[in-house]
């Protein structure tokens, strides 16, 4: 949400001034010494060589010294097995004259990864051997390379390219007076070398401090990046590596920069590029038809990305196996990673299918956590509501016109003088009538918390937090002092946990005056953004308490500044109470601890476009509670793409509204009649499915699985799906296609699955899998279709907030496949605390087959119970009508009512009346149900 430009200070730029993204106020490639290196490294020999005689193994790993014969730096390499199908590979300095960051075990890794056999096969001429399951490792000792093969396929290659580069810790030397000398006149004698000699001193003069623009920031400790080639064979198609505004099949980066991860605020930021955002999340995944398999490379620091596609070079493979009988063309996708600071930490796991992957990334960084049921609703903020009687108004036209929502947002302007944890008391004279107004209606509040600071003395979180010396140092050692929303600000070091203590303590109610349970939190502007900075953020030569740069931690503090605000809330009811927190600013990990949205996206249609494909790529890391500003943050979107923008949100995992100070009110109730119904209808659907998208997100916290996913998740062998990114699914079952061109009635769907049905859901009207077909969407409708063979639990009954629907009917959506069969499962809890995780919460599932419906149970002997009940059935598909439904239930039977519709095939069921979804106390246990139809 940031407009601000620095032109001799601190001037923020209107609105309509601001056309673009300021492309020259970031970075690129060029412009940086160390991306320049090692992107201008040509493929050939590597100079990096294994010693084998320092061979050194353990149960599950092996550990071998590296020299680099250019430099004669030794270098420590560890592969080590990891449970589940993966492999991580470690480069370290042996003898490294500064220690180098690696992110402490609990910050993004969630525990020190559990080791698994590897067994060393022995040594032929210059290759090792490992084996561990089905997965082979060949370690080439000189030059350096590890090739990773599964069922003796070749899926991954380390340095088979030779751009391995890891630049050591060393100490700046000033040349001898006859070095110079010598230098000078051989410029003077030789052109050829005058050239070379003037590129080395240019070169050189990047080692230790770096300008761009008017800021110059020393390197104290010299060069430190690292980087590698990492091969696929035999993959044309790789994804992930959030966050760019850019398509779910990452690009060639042949005639562009590489792919930049670096968490920087880019407002009004471009489609269709390599440029950094807000997060990053340094995961790429591979897929072809037979195998799905990712990389994780675990490194803090700016990080940037190559790409090249092209068929795959068989004399490489030719003495390690014959992967290419029968094709000549087999693709290959190389890619080049290197990174400012750290050290060369890499997982690879080897699937094989999506979701092995997704379950072996989770292993590492963790899941989502289950989001309270009130956070997958509809939220409404804008920048800003301007006191308490608008949010009154705004939350009252809500119910005036029948539109459910269940939580309303205030931007910065709601605190006095930007001093977060704070109320501007003219403007909201009582925030704990406020919220409780908008609780009694179940709804909730969002306040927004930044971590910059303003510098006034008499603010006291700013007091205390610089008495207690917890802020951001510069170079020197000094506090801070940087220009963001409030002024002149501080930045609390979020690196150090008891910095990140101190501020979870400022969210108890009593430390935060004017708050309430049901007041939540946006981390906005976290990466750091700092108006007067390099590139809008921290210098890179600034320090962290523990002495860390800048450069080396980069990525990583946005996510320490959610987490602490987490750990905030959480604390306010003893970790009792779920609670909701936004974050701006991601890394590997961040799905534990916040949802996310992409940020400060513009009204226009090609940013309701990027939104799928940026939300997909965010759900393929583990971020899957994401979102997109509904109707865009800047500019002011005409009515058309406004209507259609709340139809895609309404199937998205977050649904927000958002929008900047100076666009024009667009409150959904605002729009014509017409709109208004269309709308309407978009976030009822929400709703009614809101059954559906909790269970998504229940089995995603327990399997890492994405909640909105790319058609190749399902359907991993279906090579069409796999560059397609506006068709997409919701959990397995529910396949949508947002329209997001102006003035389209119609819009292009590709269905897929040889033998799937897929059925509207509006219409019911079917269609088969493994073809496009033009659908008719008119502004009206969005096109949703429910996958045969599966049960959708939904809640039919309008309510004003999710809250109001806890204790509602089900209606359960059956859609039968080609073989008349169905299946699904139903979660349900208390949906706000953690009792869950103790075992309080009714699962089942549903299988229809052979004409009856059987409800089965999965959690057995608990105390959960719940008043909601099977209101409905719905059997879509069923090719004639029955003579009977009967219930059957814990032994006694009984006729229920029924209505068949001959030419839709539908039949539906009224009130079994039974509590499918609840299993009661001990010593009963849960009793199968079964409808027989």
């Amino acid at each position: 949400m940031r407009i601000a430009q620095l032109l001799l200070g601190l001037l923020v730029v209107g609105l309509e001034s601001v056309l673009a993204v300021q492309r020259d106020n970031f970075r690129t490639c060029s412009q940086v010494a160390y991306c320049r290196r090692h992107r201008a490294l040509e493929p050939g020999p590597s100079s990096y060589a294994a010693q084998p005689e320092s061979l050194r193994l353990s149960q599950t790993s092996a550990e071998i010294n590296v020299l680099n014969k250019e430099t004669g730096v030794r270098f420590v390499l560890t592969i080590s097995g990891i449970k589940d199908n993966t492999f991580r590979i470690r480069l370290v300095e042996a003898e490294p004259l500064r220690q180098r960051f690696e992110p402490p075990i609990g910050d993004v890794l969630v525990k020190e990864p559990e080791g698994e056999e590897m067994i060393y096969k022995g040594r032929s001429g210059s290759q090792l051997t490992f084996t561990k399951g089905s997965s082979r490792l060949i370690l080439t000792t000189d030059p350096l390379r590890i090739d990773i093969f599964s069922d003796d396929n070749p899926v991954v290659s380390i340095n088979a390219r030779g751009l391995l580069n890891f630049e050591h810790t060393r100490e700046k030397k000033e040349p001898a007076a006859e070095d110079t000398q010598q230098e000078e006149k051989k410029e003077e004698t030789e052109n050829n070398e005058e050239e070379k000699t003037e590129k080395k001193k240019e070169e050189e003069s990047d080692l230790w401090e770096e300008t761009f623009k008017s800021f110059t920031e020393s390197k104290p400790f010299g060069p430190t990046s690292v980087g590698v080639d990492i091969s696929f064979p035999g993959v044309e198609y790789v994804y992930g590596i959030p966050e760019h505004a850019e398509s779910l099949a990452l690009k060639t980066t042949k005639s562009t920069d590489p792919y930049r991860l670096f968490n920087l605020d880019v407002f009004e930021y471009e489609l269709y590029n390599p440029m950094a955002l807000y997060g990053s999340v340094p995961l790429m995944i591979a897929h072809n038809e037979k195998r799905t398999l990712s990389v994780f490379w675990l490194n803090a620091a700016e990080t940037w990305v190559d790409i090249r596609s092209n068929v795959a070079d068989k004399s490489v493979f030719s003495n390690l196996a014959d992967f290419v009988t029968g094709n000549n063309e087999v693709p290959q996708t190389d890619t080049h990673w290197f990174s400012e600071s750290g050290i060369i930490d890499i997982f690879i796991m080897l699937g094989p299918g999506p979701k092995d992957v997704f379950r072996q990334y989770a292993a590492l960084t963790g899941t989502t956590p289950l989001p309270p049921l009130f956070s997958i609703g509809y939220h409404q903020c804008r920048w800003n509501y301007n006191d308490q009687e608008d949010v009154r108004s705004v939350d009252e036209n809500f119910d005036k016109f029948d539109l459910p929502y269940d939580v309303i947002w205030l931007d910065i302007e709601h605190a006095d003088g930007k001093r977060y944890f704070t109320w501007d008391a003219s403007k909201f004279p009582n925030s704990e009538e406020m919220l409780r107004n908008i609780s009694s209606k179940g709804r909730k509040m969002v306040t927004i918390v930044d971590p910059h600071l303003k510098r006034d003395d008499n603010f006291k979180v700013y007091a205390e937090g610089r008495d207690k010396g917890l802020f951001v140092k510069t170079k020197d050692g000094q506090d801070f002092d940087g220009w963001c929303w409030p002024g002149s600000s501080s930045w609390p070091d979020f690196m150090e946990p008891h910095v990140r203590d101190w501020w979870a303590s400022k969210f108890a109610l009593s430390e935060y005056p004017g708050s309430a349970l049901n007041l939540y939190t946006w981390n906005d502007m976290n990466e750091p953004s700092v108006f007067n900075g390099p590139e809008i953020t921290f210098s890179r030569d600034q320090k962290h308490l523990a002495g860390w740069e800048n450069r080396e931690v980069h990525n990583v503090y946005g996510m320490h500044v959610h987490a602490a605000t987490m750990e905030g809330l959480l604390r306010r009811t003893n970790h009792q109470e779920r609670a909701f927190v936004l974050t701006r600013a991601f890394f590997a990990g961040s799905q534990r601890t916040a949802a996310v949205w992409t940020g400060d996206n513009m009204g226009e249609w090609g940013h309701l476009k990027v939104s799928n494909p940026m939300i997909l790529s965010l759900n393929l890391v583990g971020i899957v509670f994401s979102g997109a500003d509904i109707g865009g943050f800047f500019k002011n979107p005409d009515i058309e793409l406004q209507t259609r923008w709340f139809q895609a949100g309404a199937f998205q995992p977050f649904a927000r509204s958002h929008a900047h100070l100076d666009t024009k009110r667009r409150e959904p109730y605002l729009l014509p009649e017409e709109n208004v119904n269309i709308v309407r209808s978009a976030l009822r659907a929400r709703y009614s499915y809101l059954p559906y998208w909790y269970t998504q997100f229940y089995l995603s916290e327990k399997t890492g699985a994405p909640v909105m996913q790319p058609l190749w998740v399902e359907f991993p062998g279906e090579k069409a799906t796999f560059n397609i990114d506006d068709v997409y699914l919701i959990g397995p079952a529910l396949l949508v296609r947002p329209v997001t061109d102006q003035g389209a009635v119609s819009a292009n769907v590709y269905f897929p699955g040889a033998d799937e049905l897929w059925y509207d859901v509006d219409t019911w009207q079917v269609y088969k899998g493994q073809q496009e077909v033009n659908v008719p969407a008119p502004l009206s409708k969005i096109p949703v279709y429910q996958r045969g063979g599966y049960i959708i639990p939904r809640k039919m009954r309008p309510r004003r907030s999710s809250t109001l629907t806890f204790d509602d009917p089900f209606t359960l959506v059956v859609c039968l496949d080609a073989k008349q069969e169905s299946a699904g499962q139903l979660y349900v809890d208390d949906y706000h605390s953690f009792r869950y995780r103790d075992g309080d919460f009714g699962l089942v599932n549903y299988t229809f087959q052979h004409h009856k419906l059987h409800s089965i149970p999965i959690q057995q002997d608990n105390q959960f119970t719940t008043s909601e009940w099977l209101e409905r059935v719905m059997i879509i598909g069923l090719p004639h009508e029955p003579k009977s439904v009967t219930l059957n239930s814990s032994g006694e039977t009984k006729d229920l009512g029924f209505t068949y519709d001959s030419s839709t095939k539908i039949l539906v069921i009224r009130k079994p009346g039974t509590v499918l979804a609840a299993c009661k106390p001990p010593p009963l246990k849960c009793a199968q149900n079964v409808l027989d139809a």
